[in-house]
């Protein structure tokens, strides 16, 4: 064609330090640690830090399995490609459906937590300025998202990466303050059975927290779906994603096992999110102005992990647009920053028009719960899905490269340590401590169901009319050694 050039996404245009930021800021470790893991404090209690070793071990199963698929299968697909080549090219249009849906919901999610957090903080500190005032930082949030996006993978990359390096490097230095602080009360019966919450005794509370703490978890497969803009990506991803879930995993033991030495493991099931009893209530309480560092950190917390998520939305919607399963001006890439620019277009628009209907509609943190409860439900149904394709993938390569244990085993004790963070996310009442979800976060299931009925609509007209596009979701375009897909040098849509 004149006037267009073969090009794609950007190639090799970060490192495995990017990629691993990439999915570590997709977890948010500063936000789950002082708002996501306290949750688990009601059921384990002082033994909170038991509860998240266990989750960690839980975790690394499915990491274990996105990395080999990762490694396997370089695709800014992703997951949407593991289950096509895992299962069947179906099923990976359904996971690219769902995911693409979800991940597009996460900056608003976030933006949320920014706007009433940042506003809720400064009233708190200067009466006059009002707690409503959600807005406007929200919105801050997602132009400077938009604009990290908009400069191409490089850019968006590294921003990420300092933001991921500073909400660590702060609760690092406040855990280590802590346990230093907590002196003789330093204990290792945090790791046993002993504390936890009255009415969730012994082991039952430990796995009551544990299934809470799981969905802190959550993102670190974002690394995958920079693939193809990555150097060494068979590589790279595998250490990515891996190296997140561990690395992570470990920064929640610590930090989790400094705040409940410190507060007292017999007391810790009254601790919190918010109040005198959270992270910013003790950094008030007892460090002085540090509090600040932590609620800027936090802050920070929330536009990183938006900023990797819309890295992630973007990038698959782009893989499934160019293959035409999803409209084809999602495909279009920026003449210079080979950047999916129609994407980030669209992720801005849902963002700011999800962030202020829902923020409006009920009030921030309700919107907040809704959507949580959406994308925790899917992302974890995907990950099931991805347990079984890295059984299905490997069964079907043979046995050479069969191992029993990593694609086997290791995917069914993931379905089994997910499912039931499934049933908590959804509100589904299998056990005693899933809380049943009221209006309006119960509406979060009849929106995913419509969504992947709707999709699953799309995937019969799809296969009636152009059973090709479907087959295309298995493909891995950098074994082709081509990106698949002309940008155009005007900012037309690909035809």
């Amino acid at each position: 064609m004149s006037g267009e050039a073969a090009v794609g996404l950007r190639r090799d245009a970060v490192g495995l330090r990017e990629v691993l930021f990439q999915s570590v800021t997709a977890m948010a470790p500063a936000a789950a640690v002082a708002a996501s893991i306290p949750s688990g404090a009601a059921f384990a209690g002082g033994s909170l830090p038991l509860a998240v070793v266990i989750a960690l071990v839980a975790c690394l199963f499915t990491a274990s399995c996105v990395a080999e698929l990762a490694r396997e299968l370089p695709a800014a697909g992703s997951v949407a490609t593991y289950a096509a080549r895992g299962l069947h090219p179906a099923m990976g249009f359904l996971v690219g459906w769902g995911y693409v849906f979800v991940e597009a919901l996460v900056p608003p999610l976030l933006l949320l937590q920014l706007g009433f957090t940042a506003a809720g903080t400064l009233h708190d500190e200067w009466a006059s300025c009002p707690a409503g005032l959600w807005w406007p930082w929200a919105l801050a949030g997602a132009a400077v998202i938009a604009v990290a996006g908009y400069l191409g993978v490089r850019a968006s990359a590294r921003f990420g990466t300092v933001l991921g390096i500073f909400e660590i490097a702060v609760f690092l230095v406040f855990a280590g303050w802590l346990i230093i602080r907590a002196g003789g009360h330093n204990t290792l019966s945090v790791f046993g059975t002993s504390h936890t919450a009255d009415g969730y005794g012994g082991i039952s509370g430990v796995f009551a927290g544990s299934v809470y703490t799981v969905l802190a978890f959550a993102g670190f497969e974002a690394a995958a779906p920079l693939a193809e803009e990555t150097r060494d990506p068979r590589r790279t991803m595998h250490r990515a994603v891996l190296g997140a879930a561990l690395g992570i995993g470990l920064f929640y033991v610590l930090t989790t096992y400094a705040m409940t030495v410190y507060f007292g493991p017999d007391r810790f099931a009254s601790f919190g999110a918010a109040g005198e009893a959270s992270w910013e209530g003790v950094a008030r309480a007892s460090f002085g102005l540090f509090w600040v560092l932590v609620f800027l950190a936090v802050v920070n917390s929330t536009i990183a992990n938006a900023n990797a998520c819309a890295n992630v939305s973007t990038r698959t919607a782009f893989a499934l647009a160019r293959i035409r399963v999803l409209p084809r001006v999602l495909a279009t890439l920026h003449p210079r920053y080979r950047s999916p620019v129609a994407g980030i277009a669209v992720q801005t628009v849902v963002a700011v028009g999800a962030v202020l209907g829902l923020g409006f509609g009920y009030d921030p943190v309700t919107a907040f719960l809704l959507l949580a409860t959406v994308i925790v439900t899917v992302v974890i149904g995907v990950y099931i899905v991805v347990n079984l394709a890295c059984a299905g993938y490997f069964l079907r390569r043979g046995r050479p490269s069969l191992k029993p244990i990593r694609h086997l085993l290791l995917p069914l004790l993931g379905i089994v340590a997910f499912v039931p963070a499934l049933l908590t996310a959804a509100g589904l009442p299998v056990f005693d401590f899933v809380t049943k979800l009221t209006a309006p976060v119960s509406y979060a299931g009849p929106v995913v169901g419509v969504w992947m009925a709707i999709g699953a609509v799309v995937l019969l007209v799809l296969i009636r009319r152009h059973p090709e596009r479907i087959a295309e979701t298995a493909r891995v375009h950098l074994e082709e050694g081509t990106s698949g897909i002309l940008a155009p040098q005007n900012g037309a849509t690909p035809q």
